[in-house]
């Protein structure tokens, strides 16, 4: 894994690409067990009101990986000039597709990517105000780390909606091995 003390032999040969596609689909193993059970009765449930509610942070986990494409084709994000404007999902049915959907997309695109792509900056604004400016391999490593971030917090949403956890890294204290 990317900024691990313990690299693998394979890994050391591999292009900054490689190590970002195989981070990638590591993480998208995780996300997939956690979007799975997102109980589309809940879909509307938020545990604070400034909080997100279910549909909405599952949604953004699931749109995430398309942010693999936006990075790699722009130079940056005007949230003035571009507002955020989620996909309406009704369903787990149509949260596990529209997750597939970016993942597939993702993967298509960072494909065909070469480290060189990943070293002009790009720039996350609102209006005049700029939020972040970094290469375009930071911005992807950030967006891993969003996807990991969110899907933490889904996996509180669920605990409180007493919905069992899978685990992430290992066990989850809800899974039991013999």
């Amino acid at each position: 894994m990317v900024g691990c003390l313990f690299v693998s032999q394979n890994e050391i040969t591999m292009t900054t690409v490689q190590k970002l596609l195989k981070e990638m689909q590591e993480e998208a193993n995780t996300t997939r067990k956690m979007l799975a059970i997102v109980p589309t009765d809940k879909m509307d449930w938020q545990p604070h009101p400034k909080s997100m509610t279910v549909r909405a942070l599952a949604t953004h986990i699931a749109e995430l990986p398309s942010w693999v494409n936006m990075t790699l084709d722009t130079s940056e994000l005007d949230f003035a000039a571009t507002p955020y404007n989620p996909k309406k999902l009704n369903d787990n049915a149509e949260l596990m597709a529209y997750f597939e959907s970016t993942l597939a997309d993702a993967n298509a695109r960072l494909s065909k990517a070469a480290d060189a792509d990943l070293l002009p900056n790009w720039v996350l604004r609102n209006g005049d105000i700029i939020l972040a400016d970094r290469t375009k391999e930071e911005v992807l490593r950030m967006t891993y780390c969003q996807v990991v971030h969110h899907r933490a917090q889904l996996g509180v949403f669920l605990r409180l909606l007493n919905i069992p956890i899978p685990g992430s890294y290992g066990p989850s204290a809800d899974e039991h091995f013999s």
